[in-house]
């Protein structure tokens, strides 16, 4: 018994120094060439192991800072807080607000992830569809894959006109435009465009996309969640709500 505490102390300092660990670093802290040897002690401490380099490297739970997307990274390796590559994989897909693309989900997770999509897909886990011309991968749930589908409609139709940059960054001509553009809407379609540009941004989007507007941040959230859970009446946007009423033409 007293052997196993000294192992698990032994294995718990080093982590708390170097944060990660292969199998074979392990081995040779614990003296041993049993695999279930070092497994067992990781079980007791409770660990994670990366989802790059085929599971290679090894931490403790509490090691780990996760990011936004729940990923973490130490000197190449790579840890997710939902577990292995296929699993977190799914989990991003599942959580983005305008779906992933192949690229998109590289980008974000630093590996190659064609295989795992490509499971993913063939045991119906997720949803490949193509929007706007681009291979896009989306939530297996119906009303979900609906939101992610417009958002990557609406960014991508954004992204052709130049609208959706940070307004910060905007020339004084281009927010003008985008401002100008904004008051010809009704009140609803000002609340859920602000909220488009809001969801965009991120992290204090609201606020900012508020002060570019003139809006009260409450209001941009609200549009902004309108959108997400897909709260939105296509059929009550009818021809003539845009801007003013039309001034017909008396005859002479």
């Amino acid at each position: 018994m007293e052997k196993r505490k000294s192992g698990e102390d032994i294995v718990r300092k080093y982590f708390q120094i170097n944060k990660i660990a292969t199998l074979d670093e392990l081995k040779k802290l614990l003296t041993t060439d049993a695999r279930m040897t070092v497994f067992r002690t990781l079980q007791r401490l409770g660990y994670c192991s990366s989802y790059s380099h085929r599971g290679g490297y090894y931490t403790l739970c509490g090691i780990p800072e996760f990011d936004q997307f729940g990923l973490w990274a130490f000197h190449g390796a790579r840890f997710s807080q939902y577990g292995n590559l296929l699993r977190t994989t799914a989990a991003l897909v599942e959580h983005a607000e305008a779906g992933y693309t192949a690229s998109e989900l590289e980008t974000v997770l630093q590996v190659e992830v064609k295989h795992s999509l490509l499971q993913l897909k063939r045991r119906g886990l997720i949803v490949r569809c193509k929007i706007v011309g681009v291979y896009v991968y989306t939530s297996i749930d119906e009303g979900r894959r609906r939101q992610q589908n417009l958002m990557r409609e609406d960014r991508e139709a954004a992204a052709e006109i130049g609208i959706g940059v940070d307004a910060e960054q905007l020339p004084e001509e281009a927010k003008a435009a985008i401002v100008l553009f904004f008051s010809l809407l009704n009140e609803k379609q000002r609340r859920r465009y602000a909220g488009l540009e809001a969801a965009k941004l991120g992290h204090g989007g609201d606020l900012r996309i508020a002060t570019l507007f003139g809006l009260d941040p409450h209001t941009v959230a609200k549009g902004r969640r309108e959108l997400l859970e897909g709260n939105v009446d296509r059929g009550s946007v009818r021809q003539g709500e845009l801007g003013r009423k039309r001034v017909e033409k008396k005859p002479e």
